[in-house]
């Protein structure tokens, strides 16, 4: 698969304790291939952690995203960010990181908002979330057709949202090129087994999908 495609780990530190790291170190080799840093605690950014998760997603030749600071994501030489629809625009995101960054934006259910953010030179779009999810309880349904729509925008597209092994390959049958997820893989007992878990079921689900538009090409 593409490096723009697969499993897309979320380390949320305002909920994961100070030790996590083995665990990001555990997806990394097992699977992952994007890691988001998220931290919604007040207190200043720990560039220090930030930097070590840059130096680890190298290593594993995978790319590493800044939840909403793109300023952040500059100092510690990530791959880019990701914005949320309270977090800045796209374009001082990509004024302040260059334009070989990567810059993702929060969609919802809405295609017209991720419409809206290609036009304004989003790298990926995130919809979601589709199932109901620990880290974000509140936030609304999409529906998954709205991830084969969103293939047509030419970017890589990102499901989100209580996703786990078992229910991730509907997602990528439905469209989704990326499955993002925080607690299936960082609250597990084994953070190593789940990610190879979740990895070959996504995988499988590409191929399945591939087969599938070959075979419509070809009819």
């Amino acid at each position: 698969m593409s490096v723009s495609q697969g499993v897309y780990a979320i380390y949320d530190r305002t909920t994961l304790a100070d030790d996590a790291l083995d665990r990001v170190d555990a997806v990394l080799a097992h699977g992952a291939r994007w890691l988001q840093y998220r931290d919604k605690r007040p207190q200043a950014p720990d560039k220090a952690l930030v930097a070590a998760l840059a130096s680890r997603t190298r290593a594993h030749g995978a790319r590493l995203i800044i939840n909403d600071d793109w300023r952040l994501a500059a100092a510690c030489g990530a791959d880019g960010v990701h914005l949320g629809q309270s977090d800045g625009s796209i374009a001082a995101a990509r004024a302040g990181l260059g334009p070989d960054a990567i810059i993702g934006v929060s969609c919802s259910g809405e295609l017209e908002r991720a419409r809206r953010g290609v036009a304004e030179g989003a790298s990926y779009v995130s919809f979601g979330r589709f199932f109901a999810s620990r880290t974000k309880p509140d936030a609304p349904p999409a529906d998954p057709a709205v991830l084969g729509a969103a293939r047509a925008l030419g970017v890589p597209v990102v499901a989100i949202g209580g996703i786990d092994a078992h229910n991730a390959p509907r997602l990528i049958a439905a469209g989704a090129d990326l499955v993002a997820v925080a607690g299936a893989l960082f609250a597990a007992a084994d953070s190593a087994a789940a990610t190879r878990e979740l990895a070959a079921a996504v995988a499988a689900a590409r191929r399945s999908s591939d087969i599938h538009l070959l075979q419509e090409s070809r009819s």
